[in-house]
């Protein structure tokens, strides 16, 4: 918790922009009859049946000091999807940085061997040196910005029925196409103080010997004269 605090600390640099990386899955639902549209003094009306298409995956990318996201639809959640996320973070969103520093959570296809099980070893070595991953502790994915980013995603965009992947990628494209125009940022304010005061559940209670505490002042030994 502490290393990903630390690391929403660090000032704004260029070589090393922050990244923070999450998933979440969307099912697909479809039409069984034609929705009613909105009228005057009338909401839209849906039939409650509905026919199911599958699961799309949905990977955020989100740069909050520089109100940037990036939102990947794909069918799966592979090693080799998020290998692939992984490459377009390093060579098309920031080539220029030599090291991309991303938060992201503990899920068994986020490890350095997925890029070895998608690539050749040189080109996966290639990747992984520029990269610098910070992961969340368990139960602490509250801790990833993307998470959140993702749940802004949810309210605008997706809280409603869409019928198939393409439809998706092009909602998910136009509501990222806003977001972005308007530079939202995200201001992280929990910091690592906040942590030690709030949180001290979590910390283990250290005994301190008797004779290793300092002297109070009454008892104190004086100079001598």
């Amino acid at each position: 918790m502490e290393e990903v605090l630390t690391v929403y600390s660090l000032p704004e640099d260029p070589a090393c922009p922050l990244v923070c990386m999450d998933e979440a899955s969307k099912q697909l639902v479809g039409e069984t009859r034609s929705p009613l549209p909105m009228r005057p003094g009338d909401c839209a009306h849906e039939d409650y049946e509905y026919e199911r298409h599958g699961v799309a995956n949905l990977f955020m990318l989100f740069a909050p000091l520089l109100g940037w996201r990036q939102v990947v639809v794909t069918d799966r959640r592979t090693m080799r999807d998020w290998a692939e996320v992984m490459r377009d973070l390093v060579d098309v969103h920031f080539p220029q940085a030599p090291t991309s520093r991303v938060v992201l959570d503990n899920l068994n296809t986020h490890l350095a061997g997925s890029l070895y099980e998608a690539f050749p070893p040189a080109e996966a070595r290639r990747i992984l040196d520029r990269l610098e991953l910070h992961y969340t502790p368990k139960h602490g994915s509250w801790l990833n910005m993307a998470e959140t980013e993702l749940s802004v995603l949810g309210r605008q965009c997706l809280d409603r029925r869409i019928p198939d992947k393409a439809c998706l990628a092009h909602e998910v494209a136009a509501w990222q196409a806003r977001r972005n125009r308007a530079e939202t940022t995200m201001h992280w304010r929990f910091t690592t103080a906040d942590a030690r005061i709030k949180l001290t559940h979590l910390y283990p209670t250290v005994q301190v010997p008797a004779e290793a505490q300092a002297p109070s002042p009454d008892t104190a030994q004086q100079p001598a004269a």
